[in-house]
């Protein structure tokens, strides 16, 4: 299995955004990103912090990525 890097809330949007991933909105501290396609998720963006491992694999179910697919996006 591969092993996923630890990236803050925006490295993480950037990603996302080249996978088609736009924001749809924001309320505080998260970010709602949505797909053409219907696919959509939260994405907290907190200064100073990363997104842990769990959390990183649930944005990655809800978008519909693999691991390998979202590691060729960074």
């Amino acid at each position: 299995m591969t092993r996923l890097p630890r990236l803050s809330g925006e490295e993480l949007i950037r990603a996302l955004a080249r996978a088609g991933f736009v924001l749809v909105r924001s309320r505080g501290s998260h970010r709602l990103l949505g797909h053409a396609d219907g696919r959509a998720t939260v994405v907290p963006v907190h200064a100073g912090e990363t997104i842990g491992p769990g959390l990183l694999s649930k944005i990655l179910r809800d978008c519909d990525l693999s691991r390998e697919g979202f590691l060729n996006l960074l």
